[in-house]
């Protein structure tokens, strides 16, 4: 399959950064609180928002409940699901 450039792009982008690729692949399949995703990935807490927020702004990566003060949900955005298939 060939993929686009905009897809490579993004493949890349997500693994020049070993805390961005942890946190996708902690979110393959699930939905998790950052707490969760720290857990997971043995990231601190403080990193894990500044990644989501990376994530979030090139859209691979979403809240699911964005009223919700404490315990916001995260998941992969379909962008976020091709590119963790690829990687």
């Amino acid at each position: 399959m060939e993929l686009s450039d905009e897809m490579l792009k993004e493949i890349s982008y997500v693994q020049i950064s070993k805390y961005r690729t942890k946190v996708m692949k902690s979110l393959d399949e699930d939905v998790k609180i950052p707490t969760a995703i720290a857990n997971d990935s043995g990231i601190r807490t403080n990193h894990i928002s500044k990644v989501l927020s990376e994530l979030k702004a090139r859209e691979l990566v979403e809240c699911i409940n964005p009223k919700v003060r404490r315990g916001r949900l995260y998941g992969l955005t379909d962008k976020g699901e091709k590119i963790i298939d690829k990687i």
